[in-house]
């Protein structure tokens, strides 16, 4: 499962080295988040799959360097100013005739974070001076927008909040490259703050989220106590049949989107939520940065069980039924099961 689970990243790989997320007719664009996620299976691999991901993306940036510019000095009003997360398959460009979350500050702490993981392990991830002078501007653009109480789109891309996940990957990625550029500490203090502020919650207005897994998993913000608490949270409030609803209430692929559509409160769409499968082996590789043998075992045999074929992962199935939404294969999915399989059978 782990060779056809890389075969489907390898064909989901674009010749300049990015990802698109899925070969569905709605998921053909590069998001760098799931760029990121989708490239960390290489990281410790020979060969420059991983360097070559992350070449593309500082291109892009560098195309986008009279945007940083700009955005390290003024703070943007508008959602369009700010640095975007999705751009088009075949040339990485900015999409300007559609309406999109673009306030993901968590995209930029992930890239950063990618930075960070693969000098610590001897990739050679900086071409030239202006790869540098470029991650440097990414850590001034973080420190400009406020990062830390600046409401974003989050994870999931809806509505603006102050979202702990978003937070802490600004955290771990800033952390991941102060050995490499200037980071000011009190730019990471206020965002360890805001996190510990917002414990054990993912906002104001959402006390459990799977995307909280992500501070245990990459990113090692919370072990022990806190990280144990995040898990059974998900575990208690989240955990379906074939993976792991988003949050209480949401609507995307619920089975009563179709009829209904995505504008009712959300105790609308509670028990119907869409169960997303990288949710399984993400639980795993958190029970892995427990100690928790196990556990992580547990789900990853579980993430086997929900494959529609082996290596292929659906986005995510209706709610309560077998059936996958058209997503499929879903390269973070894949991913996330290839690093809960490695990191299980590596650390014996």
């Amino acid at each position: 499962m782990l060779e056809q689970s890389y075969n489907v990243l390898e064909r989901l790989r674009l010749p300049h080295g990015l990802y698109i997320a899925s070969p569905s007719e709605h998921y053909t664009y590069v998001w760098l988040r799931d760029s990121v996620y989708m490239s960390l299976p290489y990281l410790r691999r020979s060969g420059d799959d991983y360097e070559r991901a992350y070449a593309r993306m500082l291109d892009l940036f560098r195309q986008l360097e009279w945007k940083l510019d700009i955005l390290c000095q003024a703070k943007p009003v508008w959602e369009w100013e700010y640095i975007h997360a999705r751009y088009r398959a075949h040339d990485v460009s900015e999409i300007h005739d559609q309406s999109w979350g673009h306030v993901q500050h968590d995209m930029i702490g992930a890239f950063l974070f990618g930075i960070g993981s693969g000098e610590k392990v001897g990739k050679r991830m900086f071409r030239d001076d202006k790869d540098i002078e470029i991650v440097q501007k990414l850590v001034r653009y973080l420190e400009n927008v406020e990062y830390w109480h600046d409401p974003d789109n989050g994870m999931w891309e809806e509505g603006r909040e102050v979202h702990s996940s978003s937070v802490g990957a600004c955290v771990a990625g800033l952390k991941a490259v102060q050995h490499l550029v200037h980071v000011p500490e009190a730019t990471v203090q206020k965002g360890l703050k805001t996190v510990l502020n917002l414990f054990p919650r993912e906002s104001e207005n959402r006390p459990v989220d799977l995307a909280q897994l992500s501070l245990i998993y990459p990113y090692q913000l919370f072990s022990g106590v806190m990280a144990e608490t995040v898990v059974k949270q998900v575990e208690h409030e989240l955990l379906k049949d074939r993976g792991v609803i988003r949050y209480a209430g949401d609507s995307y692929y619920s089975s009563l989107e179709a009829v209904h559509g995505r504008s009712h409160p959300l105790a609308f769409y509670y028990g119907y939520e869409a169960e997303w499968t990288f949710g399984l082996p993400w639980l795993a590789l958190c029970y892995m940065e427990l100690g928790q043998r196990d556990q992580a075992e547990r789900y990853i045999r579980w993430t086997e069980d929900v494959m529609l074929e082996p290596g292929v992962l659906p986005e995510l199935y209706f709610s309560r039924t077998s059936d996958p939404n058209p997503n499929t294969p879903l390269g973070w999915s894949s991913a996330m099961y290839i690093l809960a399989k490695e990191a299980f059978r590596n650390n014996n």
